[in-house]
């Protein structure tokens, strides 16, 4: 199992925001590089274990605030947070076949703790 903390995905990610494509644009690049240096950092002294297969990705929201955050809107704002993972991971993200995601709302940080596990077999 692998665990990160990624940075908060902005709001202008979100699939409801009105934004000009260019900003957009800048704002997705901006996130994948975040999230692809902030796992390279928790990597270090990493030993690559044998990850093959699908994997199972849980996503752990942890809101800046308390503001009520729908989880649906909050997995598509990681998109290009996970496309960073991914390159700091070097696979496929096509290799995320179960995505699990809950909001915690009795903590406040601003962070999503990520963890990706083997998905068993069934």
């Amino acid at each position: 199992m692998l665990e990160f903390t990624l940075p908060w995905p902005q709001s202008k990610l979100s699939p409801n925001a009105r934004v000009h494509w260019s900003t957009l644009a800048r704002e997705k690049k901006a996130y994948r590089s975040a999230c692809w240096l902030t796992a390279l950092e928790q990597l270090r002294g990493w030993r690559p274990e044998v990850m093959e297969g699908p994997l199972l990705v849980e996503l752990e929201f942890v809101p800046p605030n308390r503001r009520s955050y729908d989880r649906d809107n909050l997995i598509a704002r990681m998109k290009s947070g996970l496309d960073g993972l991914s390159d700091a991971l070097r696979i496929d993200d096509k290799r995320f076949s179960t995505l699990t995601a809950r909001v915690n709302a009795e903590q406040i940080g601003g962070l999503v703790r990520v963890r990706i596990l083997k998905e068993p077999k069934q």
